[in-house]
């Protein structure tokens, strides 16, 4: 009955259009109620939610993307991309792809991706005769890349609702084969399907002018650098290379680019701020909702439930999975992440498997929900940059769902994927 009341009272804000944020806070203190436990408790637990070091990465890598989104640097990788794959057939869905990994590799962000590179691309590739749809597809669905690469956001949340015990570094470094294996499959999908549509060839870009972009993107890659060598060096730790980030990001921006102009940065730290405050609000909540699971034993009923299903780790993967992939497409990923981690990670846990190759799983799993209507959010962020109905880029993201499908299998059936490079370079 205690978790009926949690759970249906939050079901029933959701279903009244309740901010999924102060749904979460509703509920908790419902709960906190029913449970006779005073509301300062929760009170406690949400500002407890956000008073913690590894957090301040959150607000760090949002404003480093957000510098380096605006300043010109999605239209410097695209043209990178283009000088590495842009003559081949479909040379310009490859650069679309390739460039978001790049992007997504200083943006950790998708949906910065789907802004910044979609804004470039889809346009040009329209202009060679690629469909209208096709362009928005590939880009969608090439910035899920940017959940997995470090240094991705979600990663950073994860780790949180994991109560710290998993390490933001290893989950970053987990990301990297699985988010190069998302662009690799999406890559052959590209190839496939420019032979199949007989899409156009792009032009080889001379030598001189090529070395010229290179160079020009150098800048901005660095920052990929600095974030994983300086984690994997040992200089700084994973929220100090945030911090790192953004004096990099604003020198590149300000002084070698200089595309931006000054007076516009209050203007893009204000949008940052309240990005940030959204995600805190968020985090705060979702905290004392945990809290109450917690106090209510609803992970231990969840772990009883699942042992009574099966004792075969892999079945019992599937049928999380499956359950990820339906709440993906209801609600958001962050929240998602916030709820679902407390309550499965006594699973995970009882059944052997890895939380850092767990994290993967769920990072892949629920990126599929940010592109599955009714609330995918990149699908809304794809249809207003691509100017096309979010029915037409569901029909054309098909194909596309099942090369997710197959690298949610692969990662969640080869943990080495997830766990072989942090093995490697975090072991001591």
């Amino acid at each position: 009955m205690d978790a009926l009341v949690l759970l249906g009272s939050f079901a029933v804000l959701m279903i009244l259009g309740v901010p999924v944020a102060y749904a979460l806070g509703a509920a908790a203190i419902i709960g906190a109620w029913w449970i006779d436990i005073p509301i300062d408790a929760v009170m406690i637990q949400i500002a407890a939610g956000v008073n913690k070091f590894s957090l301040l990465a959150i607000p760090f890598f949002v404003l480093a993307g957000a510098i380096m989104a605006e300043g010109g640097m999605s239209r410097r990788l695209v043209n990178f991309a283009s000088v590495l794959v842009g003559f081949i057939r479909g040379g310009l869905s490859l650069v679309n792809i390739l460039a978001s990994t790049f992007f997504g590799a200083i943006s950790g962000s998708s949906v910065a991706d789907t802004a910044s590179i979609g804004s470039v691309l889809i346009p040009e590739m329209e202009k060679k005769g690629y469909p209208r749809d096709f362009s928005t597809a590939v880009t969608v669905s090439g910035s899920v890349q940017a959940i997995l690469i470090p240094p991705s956001h979600n990663a950073v949340i994860y780790s949180l609702a994991a109560g710290g015990t998993v390490s933001i570094s290893a989950l970053f470094i987990a990301g990297v084969l699985p988010g190069l294996l998302l662009g690799l499959t999406l890559v052959v999908l590209c190839l496939y399907t420019a032979h199949k549509r007989n899409f156009p060839k792009g032009e080889v870009i001379p030598f001189k002018q090529a070395i010229k972009i290179c160079i020009d993107a150098l800048w901005g890659l660095m920052t990929m650098v600095i974030i994983l060598g300086g984690i994997l060096s040992g200089i700084f730790t994973a929220t100090e290379s945030a911090a790192i980030a953004v004096l990099w990001a604003f020198f590149v921006t300000m002084f070698i680019y200089r595309d931006y102009k000054w007076r516009d940065l209050p203007k893009l730290v204000h949008r940052t701020v309240k990005t940030v405050t959204i995600v805190m609000i968020l985090i705060g909540f979702a905290a004392a909702f945990g809290y109450i699971m917690t106090l209510m034993q609803l992970p231990q009923q969840i772990t009883t439930m699942f042992s009574t299903l099966s004792t075969d780790r892999y079945v019992l993967l599937m049928c999380m999975n499956i359950m990820m992939l339906i709440l993906g497409t209801m609600m958001d990923m962050a929240p998602l992440i916030l709820i679902l981690t407390p309550i499965l990670m006594p699973v995970v846990k009882s059944i052997g498997v890895d939380p850092v190759h767990f994290g993967m799983i769920m990072m892949v799993n629920l990126s599929i929900g940010l592109l599955t209507p009714p609330v995918g959010g990149l699908l809304f962020v794809g249809s207003a940059v691509g100017k096309i109905s979010i029915e037409a880029l569901v029909k054309a993201l098909l194909p596309f769902f099942g090369a997710l499908l197959l690298v949610l299998a692969l990662v969640t059936y080869v943990p080495a994927l997830s766990l072989w490079l942090p093995q490697l370079l975090l072991s001591k």
